[in-house]
């Protein structure tokens, strides 16, 4: 595994913790919906979550949460409405953004990140 799939893991550990510490439970991480890859998939009370996990060490091309571009975030719906196909209940599509820095790191949630 190379160093940028092992930094995509950690950030990914990292918002699953974050996750948890907020109330949610993660259900499965790495999971295909209608051939789409999403992050994490967690249950926020009745909600279903889709998880858009993105990690960067370097700002200047405008942060991680900007690169969930348009086809991005199509993909996200795509995979979101296939999660609510198959389970009862509301489903959203959220991003957390994860900014590393030489001082630690810096996470920005971003709830219903995605519409339709």
């Amino acid at each position: 595994m190379g160093i940028a799939q092992r930094r995509g893991r950690a950030g990914e550990a990292l918002a699953a913790a974050y996750l948890e510490l907020a109330g949610c439970t993660v259900l499965a991480r790495n999971r295909k919906l209608a051939g789409v890859e999403v992050d994490l998939v967690v249950a926020d009370g009745r909600c279903r979550v889709v998880v858009e996990v993105k990690l960067r060490t370097r700002g200047d091309y405008g942060g991680p949460a900007l690169a969930v571009d348009r086809g991005k975030q199509q993909r996200l719906a795509r995979a979101a409405r296939a999660l609510a196909d198959a389970e009862e209940g509301p489903v959203r599509v959220d991003v957390i953004a994860v900014e590393l820095a030489d001082d630690g790191a810096r996470l920005l949630h971003y709830r219903n990140a995605v519409t339709d």
